[in-house]
């Protein structure tokens, strides 16, 4: 009897232990999925959803003076200025919380649209060199810099941000598509619902 006793134990005692190590186990591969996931969401970074061409006329003019201002000396440009403007998502600016218990990725704040890149090309016309003022490399690159803001001034009256707004659920697909590809599920409840979208969206 004492024998069965204790072959009954020790059975209980190794399910407990075999039990015990195996919970530990789910749990220590659970928290390592939700690593995983959010690695790789901050890994995709910028999520590209719009881009609009622009084409701008830019007159560059530069004026030195010499002798007490008597003597003044302007070099000038007439810019014709292509861009290529690429308006997204950074998503690294995603508030994401894991809940391992329940095998979900929370959405608590979701961005709002910017400029993620600027692609420029100049061509030059009519450009001349003052008597003593002259273009440099340096002039070049600022007026290569001062073309770039010229481009970023007019994209926000252009209505790419209101397009890549529209676009959100795409951006939130994508992470979506991600957190399933390992059997969990994405909860966005927390965003606010806008009537551009509607549907649940951003803040």
């Amino acid at each position: 009897m004492d024998i069965l006793f204790g072959l009954i134990l020790g059975g209980l005692i190794t399910l407990a232990v075999s039990t015990f190590l195996k919970i530990k186990a789910q749990k220590k591969r659970v928290n390592a999925q939700s690593v995983i996931l959010l690695d790789k969401i901050k890994k995709v970074y910028k999520f590209i959803t719009v881009e609009g061409d622009f084409a701008e006329i830019y007159h560059y003019e530069d004026v030195k003076e010499r002798f007490l201002k008597l003597i003044s000396s302007t070099k000038k440009a007439l810019v014709i200025v292509n861009a290529k403007a690429h308006v997204g998502f950074d998503f690294s600016k995603v508030k994401l919380e894991a809940d391992t218990k329940h095998k979900t990725i929370i959405i608590h704040k979701f961005p709002q649209p910017e400029v993620l890149s600027i692609e420029t090309n100049l061509n030059y016309y009519d450009k001349k060199d003052g008597m003593f003022n002259k273009f440099a490399a340096a002039d070049l690159t600022e007026l290569h810099n001062d073309a770039k803001k010229h481009i970023m001034d007019k994209i926000p009256e252009s209505g790419l941000f209101s397009v890549a707004q529209k676009e959100a659920l795409e951006a939130i697909s994508l992470i979506e598509n991600i957190v399933q590809t390992i059997g969990w599920t994405l909860n966005y409840e927390a965003l606010k619902i806008e009537e551009p979208l509607k549907s649940k969206v951003l803040e």
